[in-house]
């Protein structure tokens, strides 16, 4: 056993006092802890003079502190070593750089069983069964996380493509090279997608908004069923519009498609569509809406091209619908009608100021950026 560099060593008049120090139960927890430690530290006492490992089993104290507190006994007084040191002398324990590497390495892992994900004190706990540290508080284990950006405690829902997939790239350049298309009204590229939105109704008046003091709605609410949103975006052209239908159905995308060709494009010579592989969204369902003169006459006007699975970020049809939700939709909406009205004037606003996105993302970024998805050509 390594001889202890800092001997705490009690006069009788200290002993005495800290002995009363710990009997009152009138200071704070840590300095009465502290006092035991030097109590049971004190090598001028017979039962006295334990080591650092039995201290901190019997006062459950990191072996850090009570190193602590004999070093401050020995260098500032019995005081000083009682109360705490001023948070600007405080020196923080740092890990070291292998520590750290398994420590990024432990949060890029799966969480304990029983557990949904790392929390920091999970981590700073498996540190110390480890044995990587013998002590080391979550404080000082976040600030590892932090520098590397790593959220162990942060989710995220995600589209993830599939590794090496040629039918993936296939879609996804297709896509990209639609969009590189000069504008053209005969040939109008428009972007469709479709969506949700809950309707709700408020049972009690919420309560309005006041000076330092937000709007109150009540946590109980009416549920009014569900409408289906048809989003149609033509980038270039800084145009879109929201169908709202009850259903989301293969003759409610049939009709979809009917508006375009016979209101919207009535003069185009052909018009592209680019949507996501949904089961609905195939020219057969037109084939289930209408009659099949009907149906191939509407047909004959489309060209259908698809994102890949798991590549629907490539329609930009998904951008403006998030627009949609952070702009109209993130609120309690009562019914159909008022729905309708809502989206209406959003999206008269959005295309009286030619609203489009700048989209930037090419093939060849793609082939450097995306490469992991390309398979690999052997000869």
């Amino acid at each position: 056993m390594p001889k202890k560099k800092y001997i705490v060593s009690l006069t009788p008049e200290e002993r005495a006092y800290l002995e009363k120090f710990t009997t009152t139960g009138k200071s704070s927890a840590y300095k009465i802890n502290h006092a035991r430690i030097l109590l049971l530290a004190d090598t001028n006492y017979e039962q006295g003079g334990w080591i650092d490992e039995a201290i901190a089993s019997t006062l459950n104290i990191s072996g850090s502190t009570i190193e602590r507190i004999r070093q401050r006994f020995v260098e500032e007084g019995l005081e000083q070593a009682l109360n705490r040191q001023p948070q600007s002398q405080r020196k923080p324990h740092r890990l070291d750089g292998e520590q750290e590497a398994h420590l990024i390495a432990l949060t890029c892992s799966t969480p304990p069983s029983g557990c949904s994900r790392w929390t920091l004190r999970l981590l700073a706990e498996k540190l110390v069964e480890l044995e990587e540290v013998e002590s080391v508080s979550h404080e000082t284990v976040r600030q590892t996380p932090k520098k590397n950006e790593l959220k162990p405690w942060l989710k995220e829902s995600w589209v993830i493509p599939p590794q090496a997939d040629a039918a993936f790239v296939c879609n996804m350049e297709d896509v990209l090279d639609i969009y590189k298309r000069p504008y053209d009204p005969q040939y109008p590229v428009v972007c469709f997608d479709e969506s949700s939105k809950q309707l709700v109704a408020e049972i009690i008046e919420p309560l309005p908004m006041e000076p330092d003091q937000p709007q109150r709605y009540d946590y109980q609410y009416e549920r009014n069923g569900v409408s289906n949103l048809f989003m149609f975006f033509e980038p270039l052209a800084g145009w879109r519009h929201v169908e709202v239908t009850d259903q989301h159905t293969a003759v409610d995308y049939a009709k979809a498609m009917k508006y375009l060709v016979d209101t919207r494009y009535s003069n185009a010579t052909k018009i592209t569509i680019i949507h996501d592989q949904l089961n609905t969204h195939v020219p057969a369902s037109l084939y289930k809406a209408f009659e099949p003169a009907e149906a191939k006459r509407i047909f004959d006007k489309i060209e259908f091209r698809y994102t890949p699975k798991h590549g629907s970020w490539l329609n930009m049809a998904e951008i403006e619908f998030s627009v949609l939700a952070g702009e109209c939709l993130d609120r309690r909406i009562p019914d159909q009608a008022t729905l309708k009205t809502e989206i209406t004037a959003w999206e008269t606003r959005r295309n009286n100021l030619s609203r489009t996105v700048d989209w930037q993302f090419t093939t060849a970024d793609a082939r450097i950026k995306l490469k992991r998805l390309y398979p690999s050509i052997i000869s």
